[in-house]
């Protein structure tokens, strides 16, 4: 899957893709599964955007996030060479969590639909949990400030 640059305006981060032919269906639409694999990347670029990548958490403090609950919903599906953008949001942190909206939609590009139709939403709850122990730990600064800071509502 080719990507271009993440791109980060206001507190929402967007991550651009396209759908190719491994991420389709006999009928050239993208797979329900797909749309959470590029959920986590987008959610992985948007922590790199900050400057505050998975890695550094997980070597200066034996921490990571992970998916503790997510919900999707599809309003219509992407096609084989569609482009599209994840856009990630910040609803809530508390203290090991971090609450994200994630919007998959149509970005501009000849015969892909309605630039901006909305064609999956998601909601992820993350937790931070130890590395070793797994069990949920408190979220390390500076991960809470600048999560924080970026919570819209």
């Amino acid at each position: 899957m080719s990507t271009t640059e993440p791109e980060t305006s206001d507190k929402i981060h967007k991550y651009n893709l396209r759908v190719y032919f491994e991420d389709t269906d006999a009928g050239g639409m993208a797979y329900h599964a797909r749309y959470l694999h590029w959920a986590e990347r987008a959610r992985t670029e948007s922590l790199r955007a900050i400057g505050l990548p998975h890695q550094f958490m997980m070597e200066r403090h034996n921490a990571l996030l992970v998916v503790r609950r997510i919900e999707v919903e599809y309003w219509r599906p992407a096609r084989l060479d569609d482009p599209v953008v994840v856009e990630t949001a910040i609803l809530r942190v508390t203290g090991a969590q971090v609450i994200l909206s994630q919007t998959v939609r149509a970005a501009a590009a000849e015969g892909a639909g309605v630039s901006g139709e909305r064609l999956a939403g998601l909601k992820v709850g993350l937790v931070c949990v130890g590395q070793g122990s797994l069990k949920p730990v408190p979220l390390p600064e500076p991960w809470r400030s600048v999560l924080r800071d970026l919570v819209t509502p």
